[in-house]
This record gives C-alpha cells, structure tokens and sequence, in this order.
C-alpha cells in the first residue's frame, strides 16, 4: 500500500478519534508514538497501533507502564516481532495484540499468526485488529484452546 500523501487519508477506524500527533518531514508522515514519545513513520499498521493504544488507555483503563510494543520474540528458529504486549501487575502476560493494516482482511491465517506468537509469549488473552474489524480471545479451558469474547478485555488489577 502506497503511504498517503497526508495523514486525513488515512481510512476512519472502528475505534474512538486518538489525539496523534503527526508532521510531514523529508517526504514522509511521522506520527508521535503515545508511549514510547518518539517519532514513527505514519504507516496503516501504524495508525491501527497508534489507536489501539490509545483505546485500551483511554477506555479499558490500561496502566501505560505496563505495555511493551514492537518487541523481538523467537519462535521455532525463526524471529518475530509482536506489535502489542500488555503485561499484568505481576510481569505475566495478559493480552497480546497483532495489528494490520485497515486494508487486511482478517482470515483464519491472521488469526494463527497470534496464535504462533502466542506459543512463545502464552498471554490469557490475544486478538487481530485492522483497526476496523477486531478479533479477541481468551484462553478459557485447561487444554489452551482459545474462545472468541466479544471485546477487548477490561485490564484486570
């Protein structure tokens, strides 16, 4: 997908309105990431990452000290990178979050590409967004298997 000429292109999101901060340097959008405080190129999985965030803060009361983005894992010899991780309290993995872009279309192979990264990180919850059609699952039975909830969690203290 080619970047837009300018951040109002990017499509409207199944999510509330997030106060990002963007500017237009050496050809090319940058958003200001709201945790990390650093510029990022503005990409559509950006813009998903960028909102996600703010919902889970804003609206499911999310500590922002407790979220890793875009960090290195390693599963089966090969490297990944998760896009979102919220840890609980007591440094246990609670919900990991793979983004894409609003263009993706959300399928059964989307899905168990969280569920690979899921073998390594074993967070009670995961979900997919393209920012317009959210998937979320929690880990409810003993055997590991995964059944779909109809929202994001509300962060458990």
């Amino acid at each position: 997908m080619i970047a837009p000429s300018e951040p109002g292109l990017m499509p409207p999101l199944n999510l509330p309105k997030a106060p990002l901060s963007t500017c237009f340097e050496s050809g090319k959008w940058y958003v200001e990431d709201l945790l990390r405080k650093k510029k990022l190129v503005l990409t559509a999985e950006e813009w998903v990452r960028q909102h996600l965030v703010h919902y889970l803060i804003a609206y499911k009361n999310y500590p922002k000290s407790l979220f890793v983005l875009e960090r290195g894992l390693k599963y089966n010899q090969l490297l990944k990178r998760l896009d979102i991780l919220v840890i609980d309290r007591s440094g246990a993995p609670f919900l990991l979050i793979e983004c894409k872009a609003p263009h993706i279309t959300l399928s059964q192979r989307t899905v168990e590409q969280v569920c690979v990264y899921n073998h390594t990180v074993n967070a009670r919850f995961i979900a997919i967004s393209n920012g317009i059609k959210h998937i979320c699952l929690h880990s409810a039975t003993i055997n590991g298997d995964f059944v779909q909830v109809p929202d994001f969690p509300d962060f458990a203290e």
